[in-house]
């Protein structure tokens, strides 16, 4: 009976999409109207008026579009090693991939957020997850580089983050998989699921002068599944709201086993509530834990990885008053939150209506203790008591909600692949658009904030079908951006985004441009093995280490012809970019290296390992275009065997061809 219940889940959901791919428009030019290209169109020479960050999803980075252009303008290395950049191949990078289970240079990016002040995007820095091993990074916004990242403990998969308090007092993460918590204890039966499986949930504290991330505590829930999250603001600051699934608790096929609810939750936290409690020592030190914390100086240039061993964890069902269920139509993906504050967007994909909770109601009901039970000891507050309202028959497979500051909302629907806006108090659905094709996000810049800019949505689509050339097996993932200053929803731009996209913010351009660092300045350079002028390059042996101190400046290397180093030694090529010039990078390469180049910007240091494999004289040059005499910036290095009596010798510009035949 379970086989056949499973078949024909699959086929209705099979013919389900079948029909609503089956309605779609056949082409744009059904979708876009006169003077969509102008709204789009920014011309040479001009700027964006917002940067959009967006996931990369399994591809580990964030990418940097303009808004309105959709021009790709950057892509930031985050959990992923990156030749173009030397991400994870310098020596000065590899310690920011580094995990308690080794090195890890991957990892699967879904989410992004601003950092925020008083509910308000400040341009400071861009917060991302790392889903598959438990991770956040910070990115700055003055140099668009990663600049810490932090391991999760007792986390399943981190997809439930990063979410953040109206002052970035917190970044929030919640366990997309809930799993034994770590440590020999979680050597159990898989299908002990209800009994030994735990969720959790990681408030990281964010100093507020530097953006340095620590792990202040975390809650033990129930075993569900978190999927997405969005703290309380004004009237619901000190709240964070988190969507569940897999409240029937299953541990295989979950396809079935986790969609037989007709209601999962939506799990209010206190988190107010939760600092009280830590002040009152409630919580309990857990040791004997091991999870890493890297952050790069960009002074030094340099990382460095601290492993710490323990937390602080509260118990969600001891302590009274920490967290509450709320029922939610079942399999809830996103659950947002209004510019006030007041109203709680739930989103059941697997529901044909939306929810919207009202928080004020919420705490009536808490007052009131308008219960329907418990699970797993929290209470669960009456559907009907939370409630505010329903929206009736607005699509199928809601998956999140952003608003536009009017007093509307705009939701992304995945299975009928449409965008559509609603009033957020009379609950009527006003407009709806066709994305191309089953739409995941959706974003409007501040969407998440006190105070939208309602000028555009942008909808970010698994499938693009029909939308951009044939590319083999795999077409395009795309986004499509639509003006919403009107009444009514204009498509007036597709383009194509680096897969996987999943969620994004925008930031108005003006935030964040001028804060830009164009140069590092070569006398605020503290890295050990940085050379600031040509008079101090070298070459030093330490045993069977060569450390090469070089020089780059348009168009030559110092030194540049380097002799006396032998077969069986590590060579550390440190390289100095004393360029003092905005946009003049410099690239490094040798032959033969096993790891990657090194793109090293202006006053910046960077070191490149490389252990030659065989005797030889071997080119290496600049990566990066600097000038017409590009190709003239080149090196060579010899290699002798070991043993040789070949003298360390190293030069620029006086080591001249010898004279005589060919």
């Amino acid at each position: 009976m379970e086989l056949k219940k499973y078949l024909l889940t699959g086929l209705a959901a099979a013919t389900l999409l079948s029909t609503f791919q089956a309605c779609k428009p056949k082409g744009a030019g059904e979708a876009v109207s006169g003077g969509a290209a102008e709204k789009a169109y920014v011309a040479p020479g001009k700027y964006d008026e917002f940067y959009n960050f967006v996931s990369g999803g399994f591809s580990g980075q964030l990418s940097v579009y303009g808004l309105p252009s959709g021009r790709l303008l950057r892509v930031i290395p985050v959990f992923s090693l990156d030749p173009e950049k030397g991400w994870g191949f310098s020596e000065e990078t590899k310690p920011m991939l580094e995990t308690s289970h080794g090195n890890v240079p991957w990892d699967d990016l879904h989410h992004v957020q601003l950092s925020k002040t008083d509910g308000e995007y400040d341009g400071k820095w861009v917060f991302v997850n790392a889903n598959n091993t438990p991770r956040l990074a910070r990115v700055d916004l003055t140099t668009f580089r990663t600049a810490e990242i932090l391991e999760l403990p007792n986390s399943g998969g981190n997809h439930s983050s990063p979410f953040i308090t109206e002052n970035t007092e917190y970044v929030v993460a919640g366990t997309r998989f809930s799993v034994p918590v770590d440590g020999e204890s979680g050597d159990v039966p898989i299908n002990t699921y209800k009994q030994n499986f735990r969720g959790t949930l990681s408030f990281v504290s964010v100093n507020k002068e530097n953006g340095n991330m620590d792990l202040a505590f975390q809650i033990e829930t129930p075993g569900v599944n978190y999927d997405l999250s969005r703290a309380g603001k004004g009237v619901s600051h000190g709240w964070f709201f988190f969507s569940t699934y897999n409240t029937e608790q299953a541990n295989t096929l979950l396809e079935v086993n986790a969609s037989k609810n007709d209601k999962d939750f939506v799990l209010a936290v206190n988190w107010k509530k939760a600092e009280e409690y830590l002040k009152a020592g409630k919580g309990k030190k857990v040791t004997g834990l091991k999870y890493a914390h890297n952050k790069y100086d960009e002074k030094s240039h340099t990382s460095k990885t601290e492993f710490k061993t323990e937390t602080i964890v509260l118990n969600a069902e001891e302590l009274e008053g920490l967290c509450y269920y709320i029922p939610c139509p079942k399999s809830p993906h996103g659950v947002d939150v209004d510019p006030s504050g007041e109203y709680i967007v739930g989103s059941g994909k697997l529901a044909a209506l939306i929810p919207v909770f009202s928080f004020s109601k919420i705490q009536k009901a808490i007052e009131g203790k308008q219960f329907e039970g418990k699970f797993g000891g929290i209470p669960i507050i009456k559907y009907d008591a939370a409630l505010y309202g329903e929206v009736e028959k607005p699509g199928l497979g809601p998956l999140h909600t952003e608003f536009d500051g009017k007093g509307n909302a705009i939701t992304s629907f995945f299975v009928s692949s449409e965008l559509v806006k609603w009033n957020i108090k009379d609950l009527k659905v006003l407009d709806r658009v066709p994305t191309y094709y089953s739409t995941g996000h959706l974003m409007i810049p501040g969407g998440d904030t006190k105070s939208p800019d309602g000028k555009y949505v942008v909808a970010y689509n698994k499938i693009t079908k029909d939308r951009f050339l044939p590319t083999g097996p795999e077409l395009s993932q795309s986004a499509q951006i639509f003006d919403i200053s009107g009444d009514k929803m204009q498509l007036i731009l597709d383009f194509p985004t680096i897969g996987e996209p999943h969620y994004a913010q925008a930031i108005r351009a003006e935030k964040v441009k001028d804060k830009s660092v164009k140069i590092f300045k070569i006398e605020e350079n503290t890295n050990p093995y940085a050379t600031k002028g040509e008079k101090d390059a070298r070459v030093e042996r330490k045993g069977n280490q060569v450390h090469v101190y070089l020089t780059s400046i348009r168009s030559h290397f110092a030194p540049d012809n380097i002799e006396g180093v032998q077969l069986g030694d590590e060579v550390y090529f440190h390289v100095t970019n004393i360029e003092q010039d905005w946009d003049m990078p410099h690239g490094f390469a040798v032959k033969g290296a096993r790891n990657g180049e090194l793109l090293i910007m202006p006053g910046e240091t960077q070191t490149l390992k490389w252990v030659p494999d065989r005797i030889g004289v071997f080119p290496f040059y600049c990566t990066d275009f600097c000038s017409a005499l590009h190709q003239e910036m080149q090196g060579y290095i010899r290699i002798s065997k070991k043993g040789s009596n070949v003298p360390i010798s190293y030069s620029v510009g006086t080591n001249l061809p010898k004279e005589g035949t060919n």
